[in-house]
């Protein structure tokens, strides 16, 4: 009898048809490895998320098979779910030296710092996991040390790109390793995962190192302080503001938790340098002439708590805006984030600084590849199977209509869902189910305790508001007192004080009704309650508001003795 093969799986658990959220399970027989675990910020009708993260029950499930979860680099959307994922599944974690350093900036603030195995490895390494052998292949991205996963496995070599950009002048270390995925493409390639993200963008990637000659010919010219708000993570950008200051005989003070933990990090590994008297305190601005001064902070998406939206709204502890103050937004909104940066702006105008956002100015280039170097990695690597990665729909299906364009047959490209099944052999690949996928919300501590249900009540409160009924009844249901009526957030009680007699009496006459026709019963009351007013709210106001009755039951004996 012949001995079955096994097929290696390739299953996104996040990352699809999203920025963000980054997870792929790569499984072949009793073996799994897992590419990055990230976070993906809420959309706005996720009232009150903090982050989602990917669902791992697939993970649960198969928990003996994990060898470990490898990490291309240092990005939230790529680290940020660690230290929720590690508490279910405690597996080792690999990654390069500052990669590993974010993550443990991220488990301490768990308190997690003893609890995971972090493994460090350098671009070139490679690594035996179960049935897989393991390449990290150093690649160039807006972060340091970031890094491609070559995977050989039984059936065929695949090559997942990490985010990516061939950048031949990068601020830090050497330029991506084209030689080495050249020669990886030339033993043959199973299958291709890429970074789709810049896909609808023609041509190249600029060097970051535009970046900086913009941040001098900007510095040169200023006149008061210079505020600049870019990623935490972006250690390249963080540098060429601080070379920028140097040049110009400014001090740098920083704002903002996360970006206080990562220059620390970075700094101790030696992915960050400068002079020793550059770096100041907060507290000690006021000691400088405006002209000798830079502050690098948080908060270039506009995030409402962030250091740069409560400097713009005046909340700021530390910071206010002087007239005379040039702010610099060095990143690109994320998609759906532009109304919360914009916003910002607006805000920071209106304190009197001059503001300097992407739109207007060369403050900052993508760490992602464009159509060219798309090309160049798909001819390089010239794989038999193409998925891709790292995209909303729109950018997959585009990147799929670029490796046609390059000669690749339709067939051979997989758009795939996240949870979707992508089962291969030497000479196959086809689709094959799925596996439960989605996105679980963190709010505050809690983690996957809010699903659709309170998100839509959190939405009807925020939309409508809400009325509470309270009816007061004895054990056969004569009402004892008046029926209470609070609002909250629907309208204002003094000035409609009609209308909530109007809900008074209706409430009372459908709590009257059904006692009478249904007996005491609290469920039947309640519903016959809600119907009421449901029917008559919306017909008087046109508003939905959330309505909650709560009965109380009092024995008037028993309340009367406790008063002699």
């Amino acid at each position: 009898m012949a001995k079955k093969r096994n097929k290696l799986r390739v299953i996104p658990l996040g990352g699809l048809e999203e920025i963000g959220k980054n997870m792929t399970v790569i499984e072949y027989g009793d073996s799994i490895i897992v590419i990055d675990c990230g976070v993906k910020f809420p959309e706005d009708e996720m009232l009150g998320i903090d982050l989602v993260i990917p669902d791992i029950t697939y993970l649960e499930r198969n928990i003996e098979k994990i060898h470990g979860i490898l990490v291309t680099h240092g990005h939230e959307d790529h680290i940020g779910a660690l230290p929720y994922v590690l508490k279910k599944i405690n597996v080792p974690v690999y990654g390069t030296e500052l990669t590993l350093g974010l993550i443990e900036n991220k488990l301490s603030e768990h308190g997690m710092l003893n609890y995971a195995e972090l493994i460090k490895v350098r671009a070139g390494q490679k690594i035996q996991l179960g049935a897989f052998k393991i390449e990290f292949v150093r690649t160039t991205h807006s972060i340091a040390d970031a890094v491609s996963i070559a995977v050989d496995t039984p059936v065929g070599t695949i090559f997942h790109t990490g985010d990516f950009k061939i950048d031949h002048t990068p601020i830090e270390g050497d330029p991506i390793d084209l030689p080495r995925i050249a020669e990886i493409g030339r033993k043959g390639v199973l299958l291709l995962l890429a970074d789709s993200t810049n896909v609808e963008r023609p041509g190249y990637t600029m060097s970051e190192k535009t970046v900086g000659e913009t941040f001098d010919s900007t510095f040169r010219g200023a006149t008061g302080r210079i505020i600049v708000a870019t990623f935490a993570s972006n250690i390249h950008r963080i540098q060429q503001i601080i070379n920028s200051a140097v040049k110009y005989n400014r001090k740098v003070a920083l704002v903002g938790r996360s970006m206080l933990n990562v220059m620390r990090t970075a700094a101790r590994l030696g992915y960050l340098s400068y002079p020793e008297d550059t770096i100041i305190d907060i507290d000690k601005i006021g000691r400088y002439n405006p002209e000798q001064i830079v502050i690098i902070t948080t908060g270039s998406q506009g995030e409402p708590m962030s250091a740069l939206a409560r400097i713009a709204s005046s909340t700021h502890k530390k910071v206010e805006i002087m007239k005379g103050d040039l702010v610099i937004i060095s990143a690109n909104p994320i998609p759906g984030n532009e109304k919360l940066v914009y916003r910002v702006i607006d805000d920071l105008f209106k304190q009197g600084a001059y503001v300097i956002y992407d739109s207007l100015d060369d403050i900052h280039v993508s760490g992602h590849a464009k159509q060219e170097e798309l090309k160049i990695m798909h001819r390089l690597i010239n794989p038999k199977y193409f998925m891709p990665v790292h995209g909303e729909y729109r950018m997959l299906r585009k990147h799929a209509k670029l490796a046609v364009s390059l000669g690749m047959d339709e067939k051979n490209i997989f758009v795939m869902q996240n949870g979707n099944v992508l089962e291969l052999t030497r000479r196959t690949a086809t689709t094959n189910g799925s596996v439960p996928a989605g996105s679980v919300m963190v709010d505050g501590l809690g983690v996957g305790d809010v699903g659709d249900i309170v998100l839509r009540d959190r939405r009807i409160l925020s939309e409508d508001g809400l009325i509470i009924i309270v009816a007061t009844i004895d054990s056969k249901g004569n009402l004892l007192a008046n029926v209470e009526v609070m609002s909250r957030g629907f309208v204002y009680v003094k000035e409609a004080e009609e209308l909530i007699e109007e809900v008074r009496n209706i409430a009372k006459d459908a709590l009257i009704k059904c006692v009478n026709k249904k007996g005491v019963n609290w469920s039947n009351i309640k519903n016959a309650i809600k119907d009421e007013l449901n029917t008559f709210l919306y017909r008087k106001t046109a508003r939905r508001p959330m309505i909650i009755p709560i009965i109380i039951e009092v024995d008037p004996k028993a309340a009367y003795s406790e008063t002699h």
